[in-house]
């Protein structure tokens, strides 16, 4: 192997393995927020909405509604920005490429981190910016990252979910923030050293990234980041003058070129991406609502036993750990066509949508099954809620970037990735007012919402069948057009 090809594999080793301790450390940190919830409470934040209330045989409890409703309006917030301003951010990834996004997002995470350091019982408000700008800052890490898959070819969907499964496992970091919290680690310190982290995410910007973007499929003799003191810009000057092109002067392939001939405009309003929509909105709307209010309902569930609901807050969040080994499997589903040869006449991106209808498939089952036992009020019964939740959160949010950037040209998939979150962000804001609802006319019985939901994720079997139809379609097309060559 020549030294440069050799050089170039320990680069992109090293940018896959950095990119995902970078996912599964920080970047989906604030799902995690059942965790930071149970040290909040210790911490007495929103502490003064708690009163005193008479039961009906006339003892004095302590009612802390007002303060669950306060806990899980900012978990709304941050949910809600974490998508809706990943439009604005897929325009600014679009149009100044990997390096000024980036910067921009570890400015907006360290900012949060900050705010949480220095957040008191006294400033408790501090809590609604910081934990948004956790989530918009980790969502922007994300979609940063995951571009590598460009780089591994034949695992590029493998890659791609194998970083939102990532993605999610990090919603454990505030699991070790609560352990470290009961060994005696303040807050403050936990998320101090959070921000200090950041100098590592600046290096890896500059030395294991491209200042634009990572293309597909990869050009010959491709190569990115800086190098000995000399920055991608100025290889690439000097390659306009060698034989040798690199990334972003490297002419695509004809089929690439096919591909990309759709329009922004053309792709929002075709058929898979409102589908697509509708699958992604409703499955995200029961995974916030369970995440939001999983406090209240271990206190309801173990009739406020502060033991016993750390012990499931805990339990949840080592489940979440295994995002990060559940994702994969879906990548690998959605690749699994590649080894094989394609039938005549077959494009690579029809037989990229045919492998998706399974993960899709799969996602919605799974999320039907998830959403059934989230609204059994059997306690014991919500471990196996918890493992149906992170794996299907992974193929959720998985699958989501693989279809999209397999289904759509790849000029548009930070506009369109940031579009269908938006979107949807737009969508899960009816976890508030679900909430709302269970807390008031519903009397903190969630049983007739879990029941609505369940039947609403039914929805989501729409789109893969919408795409198996689609690939039926054309394949009865292509054996037409073989019968007529025969026969002529």
């Amino acid at each position: 192997m020549p030294e440069s090809e050799s050089k170039f594999s320990v680069k992109r080793g090293l940018t896959f393995i950095t990119g995902l301790v970078e996912c599964l450390c920080f970047a989906g940190a604030v799902f995690g927020w059942a965790s930071l919830v149970f040290v909040l409470k210790e911490e007495g934040y929103f502490s003064s909405m708690c009163v005193n209330t008479t039961t009906v045989n006339g003892t004095q409890s302590l009612d802390c509604s007002a303060q669950d409703e306060q806990f899980s309006l900012v978990f709304t917030i941050a949910s809600f920005l974490n998508n809706f301003l990943t439009l604005p951010n897929g325009f600014l990834f679009d149009r100044f490429g990997t390096t000024v996004a980036r910067l921009f997002g570890i400015f907006l995470y360290t900012m949060g981190t900050l705010m949480v350091s220095f957040s008191t019982a006294a400033l408790g408000y501090l809590l609604f910016p910081a934990l948004s700008l956790l989530a918009v800052g980790g969502i922007l890490f994300l979609m940063t990252n995951m571009q590598v898959g460009n780089l591994f070819g034949s695992r590029r969907s493998t890659i791609i979910t194998l970083y939102n499964g990532a993605f999610d496992s990090s919603s454990a970091l505030f699991l070790i923030i609560k352990l470290l919290h009961e060994a005696g680690i303040s807050l403050r310190g936990s998320f101090l050293f959070l921000s200090a982290c950041s100098v590592a995410h600046i290096l890896r910007t500059l030395f294991l990234l491209p200042r634009n973007f990572i293309p597909y499929p990869l050009p010959d003799h491709y190569t990115y980041g800086m190098n000995c003191g000399k920055s991608e810009t100025v290889r690439t000057e000097v390659a306009t003058n060698s034989p040798h092109k690199t990334a972003e002067e490297a002419p695509l392939t004809k089929d690439a070129l096919v591909k990309q001939e759709r329009s922004f405009r053309e792709c929002v309003m075709s058929r898979f991406f409102v589908w697509h929509l509708l699958w992604l909105s409703v499955m995200q709307l029961r995974h916030y609502l369970f995440i939001g209010t999983l406090n209240p309902m271990l206190q309801r569930l173990t009739a406020g036993e502060s033991s016993l609901v750390s012990q499931y807050t805990n339990a949840f969040a080592v489940t979440q750990l295994c995002g990060v080994l559940c994702a994969p499997w879906n990548g690998l589903i959605m690749d699994r066509h590649k080894s094989k040869p394609r039938a005549a006449g077959e494009t690579e991106q029809e037989a990229d949508l045919r492998a998706s209808v399974l993960s899709l498939f799969l996602t919605a089952l799974q999320c039907v099954l998830f959403s059934l036992c989230a609204s059994s009020p059997s306690l014991p019964l919500q471990y196996l809620t918890f493992v149906l939740q992170v794996l299907n959160r992974s193929f959720l949010y998985g699958g989501n970037a693989a279809f999209l950037s397999v289904a759509f040209p790849s000029c548009h998939f930070g506009k369109l990735y940031g579009l269908v979150m938006a979107l949807s962000a737009v969508f899960s804001i009816l976890q508030y007012p679900c909430f709302a609802l269970v807390k008031g006319a519903l009397n903190g019985d969630p049983l007739y919402v879990n029941i609505a939901l369940t039947l609403l994720s039914l929805l989501a079997f729409i789109h893969p069948l919408s795409v198996y139809l689609h690939c039926r379609r054309l394949a009865s097309q292509r054996s037409k057009s073989r019968d007529i060559t025969t026969s002529s």
